[in-house]
């Protein structure tokens, strides 16, 4: 018998995006096989009959449910798919203790779970489950999908390859044995600190104050987690960040070994200018088969596919089309 958390859900709408008339939302909850209790916004098209396509989204990396997993889910379920949008492990309002920390193989376990869920809806298709996968959950997602078996197809948008910038830094610019080192090292002092004193450190969030050299992609991240556009209370970016030793998994493992092997459709998001945009080419190189396809959007930056940005960048008819084609 799967034993539950009790989570504490907020009641009240609490998004950074507007609720829309056109879905019933509600709140949900289900159990992951580490038996961790995960929270989800469920997203149902309004006058909605028979068993619907679903699609279960998370992401950012370090974002919460509230932010831009739950816009897309919204979005979706607009156009007619059941959807929810969750918290991962140890963040936001889903269960699991210590908080603020993760692992790869959790982050997939995650979107496991949710496709378990989906799978025994009355309301739901399990023929038809697709995922959508933002930022670094776009790698989970990917990463999922080498897997999980039942997803018919997986979306990724502005998509991070979080093992690889644990490993080698941003734009790979510490890819050498002794900046790895270096950061071992830190890591693991950090966990004797920790075990001291009872407790993890947090690495921090989005650096707050901006500095005025910040790099370009800083102030990216800047402009939407710390700002009233995408900022919310439970969001790790927004606040003090992931526990400070959280990456010690991804910088000791690969993503993707088997990603060539992924029968299923595969639709790959990024903006032209984003400062990621490389992941995603290099990804979807890996990629084999007719029913994959990598989508640039021109003058897009990182998080423009976030929210949209200020010329609704996101191509929700192309995702539209995508599910209906592959979901069917």
């Amino acid at each position: 018998m799967m034993k539950t958390e009790e989570l504490k859900l907020v009641t009240e709408w609490d998004k950074t995006f507007s609720k829309s008339d056109k879905v019933n939302h509600s709140k949900v909850t289900f159990v992951n096989h580490f038996g961790i209790t995960l929270a989800a916004d469920m997203y149902v098209p309004k006058n909605a009959e028979g068993k619907l396509p679903a699609i279960a989204v998370s992401g950012p990396f370090g974002a919460c449910k509230e932010q831009s997993s739950g816009l897309y889910a919204q979005t979706m379920a607009e156009r007619g798919f059941l959807t929810i949008a969750f918290d991962p492990s140890f963040t936001g309002e889903s269960g699991g203790f210590p908080r603020a920390m993760h692992s790869p193989d959790i982050d997939v376990e995650d979107f496991q779970a949710a496709v378990d869920f989906l799978s025994v809806q009355d309301n739901v298709d399990p023929e038809r489950i697709g995922i959508i996968g933002i930022c670094g959950w776009g790698g989970m997602a990917l990463q999922t999908a080498c897997i999980d078996t039942r997803i018919k197809a997986t979306v990724t948008s502005t998509m991070y390859d979080m093992s690889r910038v644990a490993g080698n830094g941003y734009f790979d610019a510490a890819d050498n044995k002794e900046a790895r080192k270096a950061a071992r090292e830190a890591v693991n002092k950090q966990r004797t600190e920790d075990y001291r004193n009872g407790s993890y450190a947090r690495a921090g969030g989005v650096v707050d104050p901006l500095p005025d050299d910040a790099p370009f992609f800083v102030k990216d991240y800047y402009d939407y987690y710390k700002t009233e556009r995408g900022y919310h209370v439970r969001s790790l970016n927004s606040n003090d960040g992931w526990a400070a030793t959280a990456g010690t998994s991804l910088a000791n493992t690969r993503l993707f070994t088997y990603v060539g092997e992924i029968d299923s459709a595969v639709l790959m998001i990024h903006g032209e200018k984003a400062h990621s945009c490389y992941m995603s080419q290099d990804a979807f190189k890996l990629l084999n088969g007719d029913n994959k396809e990598l989508l640039i959007i021109p003058d897009a930056v990182h998080t423009d596919l976030y929210d949209g940005g200020d010329k609704n960048y996101i191509p929700f008819d192309k995702l539209e089309s995508f599910f209906t084609k592959y979901l069917k």
